[in-house]
C-alpha cells in the first residue's frame, strides 16, 4: 500500500498504473465508512498477490488533490475509490460495498492468477509469453504502418523506459525531422527528441550536484543534474531544477531549460481522447453516470510554477 501526495501523484499512481492496475483509495481520518472499508482493502491486495496495487489518499490532507477527483467525477461523499490503468482512471465506485461486490469490481480490470500446471517448462513459456509482450506488439504496429505517429510515439516512450536508448533512437530517426520543424513542430515527437537528448547525455549527477554546491548560479551543472533526473524517468525532480534556471536566466541557452520543462510536461499530459473512444471505454462509471477524465493536479502544479516563472 502507498500513501499518495501530489510529490508522488505521477510515479506512484500515474506511472506506476502503466505496470500493473493501481486502485486509489480517497478516504478521511473522520469517515467511517472509511475505516470499515479500508481493512477490507488492505486484505485484498494481499489476497491478490501484486496483481493490483492498493494506493490511499488521505483527503484531509491532500485537499488539492481530491478536490480536484472530486470535481472531475462529480463525487461529493467519501470512501471514493478509482481504479487506475495505463496512467488513466478507468472505473470506479463509492461507499464501503461488501468484499464480493469489490471482488467482482477487481475482477474487470486485474488479470488472472497464473497457475503453473507444470504441463511446460518454464524456459519453453518465455517464448510464448514474449511474443505477446507490449514492446514487440508495438513494434509490430510500427512494421505494419510506418506512418503510424501514435505507435511509434508509443514505442520509442516504452523503449526509453525499458533503457533501449540505441533502439529507441532508431526507432525515433524516421520522426526526427518532424520533432526539429521550428515551423510546425510536432510537441510529443519534440518532447521524445528532448528524452532522448537526456538518457543519451550520461550526465553524472554526483558532479552537477557537486558543482551546484559550489556555484548555484553553475546552469550548465544544474542542467546536467536535470538531465541525469529526466533520463531516469524522475520527472518532477527534471522540472524542479529546471525550474531554478528559468527563475534566474530566461533565455539561458537558447531557452533550453523552458524547452525541457515544457517537454516533460507534453510527456506526462495524456493526449485527449477522441469521442467515440471516450464513451467506449475512456469515461469512468460512478453510481451509473460517466465522467470525464481528471486533471492532473501535479502536471496543473507545474504549469502554474512555470507561468509565475515567466510572467
Amino acid at each position: 500500500m502507498t500513501d499518495i501526495t501530489l510529490q508522488n501523484f505521477e510515479a506512484e499512481l500515474l506511472a506506476a498504473s502503466m505496470q500493473r492496475p493501481v486502485l486509489l483509495d480517497i478516504w478521511a481520518p473522520w469517515c467511517g465508512p472509511c475505516k470499515s472499508l479500508g481493512p477490507v482493502l488492505d486484505k485484498l491486495e494481499a489476497a491478490y498477490a501484486g496483481r493490483f496495487k492498493l494506493a490511499k489518499l488521505n483527503s484531509d490532507e491532500q485537499q488539492e488533490i481530491a478536490s480536484q477527483l472530486s470535481q472531475a467525477f462529480g463525487v461529493r461523499s467519501i470512501p471514493f475509490c478509482v481504479m487506475f490503468v495505463g496512467g488513466q482512471p478507468v472505473d470506479g465506485f463509492v461507499g464501503a460495498i461488501p468484499e464480493s461486490q469489490i471482488r467482482e469490481f477487481l475482477d474487470k480490470h486485474v488479470p488472472p492468477a497464473q497457475e503453473d500446471d507444470g504441463s511446460m517448462p518454464a524456459e519453453e513459456q518465455a517464448p510464448a509469453q514474449e511474443a505477446g509482450n507490449p514492446l514487440d506488439r508495438l513494434m509490430a504496429a510500427v512494421e505494419a504502418n510506418p506512418a503510424d505517429d501514435t505507435a511509434r510515439f508509443d514505442l520509442v516512450r516504452a523503449l526509453l523506459e525499458a533503457d533501449q536508448v540505441g533502439a529507441a533512437r532508431e526507432v525515433f530517426m524516421p520522426v526526427a525531422a518532424k520533432a526539429a520543424d521550428t515551423i510546425t513542430p510536432h510537441a510529443r515527437f519534440s518532447a521524445l527528441a528532448h528524452w532522448l537528448a537526456a538518457a543519451e547525455s550520461r550526465a553524472d549527477a554526483t558532479a552537477a550536484q557537486a558543482a551546484i554546491a559550489a556555484n548555484k548560479r553553475d546552469f550548465e551543472a544544474r542542467f546536467a543534474l536535470a538531465q541525469s533526473h529526466f533520463a531516469a524517468r524522475r520527472f518532477t525532480e527534471a522540472m524542479d531544477e529546471l525550474l531554478e534556471i528559468i527563475m534566474r536566466d530566461k533565455a539561458w541557452n537558447g531557452e533550453l531549460a523552458r524547452k525541457s520543462y515544457v517537454a516533460i510536461l507534453e510527456l506526462l499530459t495524456k493526449p485527449a481522447a477522441k469521442p467515440q473512444a471516450a464513451e467506449a471505454k475512456g469515461a469512468l462509471e460512478i453510481a451509473g453516470k460517466a465522467a470525464v477524465a481528471p486533471a492532473d493536479p501535479l502536471i496543473d502544479q507545474y504549469r502554474r510554477k512555470l507561468s509565475m516563472a515567466l510572467f
